[in-house]
């Protein structure tokens, strides 16, 4: 599940922020592919473990703490998490107990969030930056 998702949430006018992980070449190549602007904030989310606030953040832009959630995590087989029934307030849990569930980058920009590395997110955040 991609979101593209453009809801209001304080201060998302001046929002310029990046989530990623810097042992990730994943999250290492987009970032160089879209070339942020400087003025974007880089948050290494395995050393600055993210917040309750910043995580709700994220879950106003796409209504679903689901959709932030990564399935593709190695935890998330070894804690057998696909044969179980979650809860948003899981997911969340998850999230903000290991930075792994969290999937990545995510790009928040202005009143947008683009999250994953799927071509079609990553193009649509360099076309939004970019714009």
């Amino acid at each position: 599940m991609k979101f593209l998702c453009k809801y209001k949430f304080r201060d998302s006018l001046r929002m310029k922020k990046i989530y990623y992980l810097s042992t990730c070449d994943t999250c290492k190549r987009i970032i160089n592919d879209i070339d942020l602007p400087s003025e974007f904030i880089l948050q290494d989310i395995k050393t600055e473990t993210i917040t309750e606030t910043q995580i709700e953040e994220m879950r106003s832009l796409t209504n679903s703490y689901e959709g932030l959630f990564s399935k593709r995590a190695r935890l998330y087989k070894e804690l057998d998490l696909k044969n179980k029934s979650l809860t948003e307030e899981d997911y969340k849990k998850y999230i903000l107990e290991h930075y792994t569930f969290l999937k990545r980058p995510v790009i928040l920009f202005g009143n947008q969030i683009f999250v994953g590395n799927s071509k079609k997110v990553v193009e649509a955040a360099k076309q939004a930056i970019h714009e």
